[in-house]
């Protein structure tokens, strides 16, 4: 039995095609997804402000369930990759058994403590008497979803692993057309459908990720084979865990830390006004789409890094990393040079502020010249997971925002002013890149090193 066949290997072939056919499918999905965003924020907005500000209130919460989720995808496509390279087909049946096991019971525990600490956590964020009964109606539905949330992550994880990009990419795709379609219907009400308002929002949501997670499960069980009920896998499955948390857990916590060191960031820039917030966030999001490729290049490494490494195949994993990295630099300095001469026609799209369009003009004229490097960390901190070693790719990741970026911005506005927050973005990035790109490359020679001890004489 073939397992895997929707998916490509890629342990053969050209190593750029290679990649390229895992990213470009990447970067549509999470294009879908940013839009299905906009679009969903948006027709709450028509609701009015309060119901907006209420949904406003969630974003950190749905950002730590996303988290989660991701952790564990990451978790499982770092240990399913490496047994596809491997060719162990019967170890990838019982790891992805297992791991959709696991989304089902941390989805569970989501849904049950989040019902049970709605009033308290949302007044922690500073929820008051107007927005607190909007978000209990939004949030007793939308933890619902969680298990919708979390087991499409897995199933679209594994299938990545086994080199097929294109499969999740259509899946988020259709996913988010489906909650864009469903939106107005339900929100608003149609025909005999009634009027939900925020109701009409959170089911949307858990119905297109219901969608998602069905489809997905019906891929990976009957195109793929690769789920398998058998006895004697269950006193495995505290090992098939431990593998995937092994991975997992390091990535939930650099992913919950990004957050955070915004949020101070964002505090720092708050000192020179509301309008250089204002700036400060029109040049964020201009940079979160700038650095949607990057993400993609830096997703699309764990599974190639996995597979040729199971695979033992340790210099083509370096050919594809060096590609990445090329890739990544190149893209950067594009990317910087076309920011640098738009970037006041960009801020002015937004705001006619002259503070607002001066932070965004100050923002998006120095960092960019720096995504390269921050694509290389990224590039690298995918590779360590994928090659099962988390805990170097978590310093990386946490060195560029709590290491170097936070205390660094809080030095260097003391004597530049808001400018030192953008110089020590730079600087982070900067150092990041370098950081990875040498401890991975000191990380692999051991690897060389035995490779070329049992070559025959």
């Amino acid at each position: 039995m073939k397992l895997g066949k929707g998916g490509a290997r890629l342990t053969e072939g050209t190593v750029g095609k290679s990649i390229m056919s895992l990213m470009v499918p990447m970067m549509i999905g999470m294009m879908a997804l940013i839009s299905y965003s906009l679009v969903d924020t948006y027709f709450i907005g028509q609701l009015g402000t309060m119901e907006l500000a209420a949904v406003s209130f969630t974003f950190p919460v749905a950002f730590i369930v996303g988290a989660i989720a991701m952790g564990l995808g990451i978790g499982t496509s770092s240990v399913a990759s490496r047994l596809f390279g491997s060719g162990e087909l019967g170890q990838i049946q019982r790891i992805t058994t297992h791991s959709a096991m696991l989304a089902i019971m941390v989805g569970g525990c989501v849904l049950i403590l989040g019902l049970n600490t709605i009033e308290p956590l949302f007044r922690l964020l500073g929820a008051d008497d107007i927005t607190l009964p909007l978000i209990k109606r939004y949030m007793s539905i939308y933890y619902f979803g969680s298990f919708f949330l979390i087991v499409p992550m897995i199933g679209n994880s594994v299938l990545r692993a086994s080199g097929d990009a294109k499969t999740p990419s259509m899946l988020m795709t259709a996913g988010a057309l489906f909650n864009v379609l469903l939106d107005p219907i339900l929100i608003f009400g149609w025909g005999p459908i009634p009027r939900m308002e925020l109701e009409g929002a959170a089911y949307a949501t858990v119905s297109a990720n219901a969608l998602a997670g069905i489809v997905s499960f019906c891929v990976i069980y009957f195109r793929d084979h690769l789920i398998r009920w058998k006895t004697e896998d269950l006193p495995l499955i505290f090992d098939s865990w431990r593998r995937i948390l092994h991975v997992g857990i390091p990535s939930l916590a650099s992913s919950l830390v990004a957050p955070l060191t915004t949020a101070f960031i964002t505090w720092q820039v708050a000192q020179f006004g509301q309008e250089a917030v204002a700036g400060f966030g029109v040049s964020s999001k201009v940079e979160g789409i700038s650095l949607m490729a990057l993400m993609a290049l830096g997703a699309a490494a764990t599974p190639f890094a996995g597979q040729n490494y199971g695979a033992r195949n340790y210099t083509r994993v370096m050919e594809g990393l060096r590609f990445a990295y090329r890739f990544s630099m190149i893209y950067g300095l594009i990317i910087a040079f076309v920011l640098f001469i738009t970037s006041t026609w960009i801020a002015g799209i937004f705001t006619d502020s002259p503070t607002a369009i001066a932070t965004s003009n100050m923002h998006l004229g120095l960092v960019p010249w720096s995504y390269g490097f921050l694509g290389i960390s990224m590039i690298s901190v995918s590779a360590f997971n994928a090659v099962g070693k988390p805990s170097p790719g978590m310093l990386v990741s946490m060195s560029r925002t709590i290491g170097i970026y936070a205390p660094l911005a809080f030095l260097l506005t003391y004597f530049l002013g808001l400018r030192g927050v953008f110089l020590a973005a730079f600087t982070a990035n900067i150092i990041a890149g370098l950081l990875g790109y040498f401890w991975f490359r000191h990380a692999m020679k051991p690897y060389f090193s035995t490779a070329m001890k049992i070559e025959p004489a």
